[in-house]
């Protein structure tokens, strides 16, 4: 028999992987709204510099899509914090709202900027956060045999 300390449940995979959509746009998302400037130029921290690879700067643009971030993140992490199967899929559908466009738009638009690794690599975490999703949506959605409002059991 397998180690109860060792296999998640399904209330713990679900918790975990609405964390990992929530910390990254929320850091993401708090730092564009308090220094627009500096996230453009210096997101994710690290090289390649994401979003400087796409200029001009505009302010308002960079407070918007950081706010878009933002509000993602706090979709999950509320989703995360009350694990109810009718706030994961409202969370993820909100979720989902902003990530998939994203994606999409980054998987049609290199980056000259970047080199072709640096761009998959890009795509790729950013598909991988909207297959979490639609892994998590499809999940919780109600069933005759689990209510939408049921809080997610073990």
């Amino acid at each position: 028999m397998a180690d109860p300390n060792v296999i998640m449940t399904g209330r713990t995979w679900k918790r975990v992987a609405l964390i990992v959509l929530a910390v990254p746009n929320l850091m993401a998302g708090v730092w564009g709204l308090v220094a627009p400037r500096d996230w453009f130029d210096n997101f994710p921290g690290w090289a390649p510099r994401l979003v400087a690879a796409l200029p001009p700067y505009n302010a308002h643009l960079a407070t918007d899509a950081a706010a878009g971030l933002f509000a993602s993140g706090v979709l999950a992490a509320v989703a995360a914090w009350w694990l109810r199967r009718d706030v994961v899929v409202l969370a993820m559908v909100g979720y989902l709202a902003f990530a998939a466009p994203h994606a999409l738009f980054h998987l049609v638009n290199p980056s000259d900027a970047m080199s072709a690794s640096e761009d998959a690599m890009n795509a790729i975490s950013l598909i991988f956060a909207v297959v979490l999703a639609v892994i998590l949506l499809v999940t919780n959605m109600p069933t005759a045999n689990r209510p939408e409002r049921e809080t997610l059991q073990v």
